[in-house]
């Protein structure tokens, strides 16, 4: 049985929680609060609620730290957690600079222990479903890529260091990190990028972007937005290859050939779980969770992410907002 300590049990933590339940031989025992709130949260989910990392993991026979705070506390509690010699999964986007990635996973590999990011749209039916074409090379070479990933303003944010550039990175870190992590997983390192963006002047960030990766031939546009409306998260792409178009339109994903009926895809989630954020109910974090499980009992890094991959993104990224 492995033992699990959540640090942060807001929404993205909960959905953890939840998704844990329905996976074998693991249990969520214990977590870090952070408000008295959040404490009566832990004790209605039966957790023992704690104010730090190192009383938690003094008290508790803890196996694995899964950190979902928010951004600018990933590094302080991922060092904190594998000091403590523990595994740790922590959520996207693991760092913002990649100085401090670089030594968040430095610190693991000298400890022998894993660290695991989530990056979870790379674990959705219909991404390891468009990796597992692209890669067959069934319709050919691609030729050219759209992703979409736009959304109202987020609201939900509590205290604004969502919209605080050195806390959160703001859109690039916070929205544009999955679709850029999913290209680099499909299509490697680009060989170069441009972007344009756009936001009201009463704002201190952007609000919306537009970018090109280049890689060869092949050029892949991305959208990101936090728009200033109530507008629904459409999450979209769509790939070009030679011999037919895979298009996923937020619902189902459907591959368009040459004098051919298309062939639509139903999703096919082994689990389901419902979530309390802007999601519906996904089996892509009980994917991501199960697959980190299975990485520890076996003791075997992960075959899905990289480190490279990881550090490719948080650079890019980075290079962006500073350029803006």
């Amino acid at each position: 049985m492995i033992r699990i300590g959540i640090v942060g049990i807001g929404g993205i933590g909960t959905v953890h929680y939840d998704n844990y339940l329905h996976i074998k031989d693991c249990k969520v025992i214990a977590a870090v609060c952070h408000s008295a709130q959040s404490k009566e949260k832990a004790r209605e989910l039966k957790l023992v609620p704690y104010d730090d990392i190192t009383s938690m993991v003094e008290n508790e026979n803890i196996d694995v730290i899964d950190i979902c705070t928010p951004t600018y506390l990933h590094k302080q509690h991922v060092i904190e957690s594998l000091n403590a010699g523990k595994d740790v999964f922590v959520e996207k986007p693991m760092a913002l600079h990649r100085k401090d990635a670089e030594e968040m996973f430095n610190l693991a590999e000298e400890k022998n222990l894993f660290l695991f990011v989530g990056q979870v749209v790379r674990f959705a039916y219909e991404s390891q479903l468009l990796s597992k074409i692209i890669k067959s090379g069934k319709y050919g070479k691609p030729l050219d890529g759209y992703f979409e990933r736009i959304s109202g303003r987020p609201k939900w944010v509590k205290d604004g260091w969502l919209f605080d550039k050195k806390k959160s990175g703001l859109l690039p870190f916070d929205l544009h990190v999955h679709d850029l992590d999913l290209i680099i997983s499909l299509f490697g390192k680009p060989d170069g990028y441009t972007f344009t963006s756009s936001g009201r002047d009463e704002v201190n960030y952007k609000e919306h972007y537009r970018f090109n990766y280049i890689f060869g031939d092949l050029n892949v546009t991305a959208e990101a937005a936090w728009f200033n409306a109530d507008y629904p998260l459409k999450a979209r792409w769509r790939i070009y290859c030679e011999n037919g178009v895979i298009e996923n339109d937020g619902k189902h994903v459907t591959i368009y050939r040459p004098d051919v009926e298309p062939l639509y895809y139903q999703q096919e989630e082994e689990v389901s779980v419902s979530t309390d954020i802007n999601l519906p109910a996904t089996g892509m974090f009980y994917n991501e969770l199960s697959h980190f499980i299975s990485c520890i009992e076996r003791g075997t890094p992960s075959e899905i992410i990289g480190r490279d991959q990881i550090i490719t993104g948080i650079e890019i990224m980075d290079e962006i907002l500073n350029n803006v």
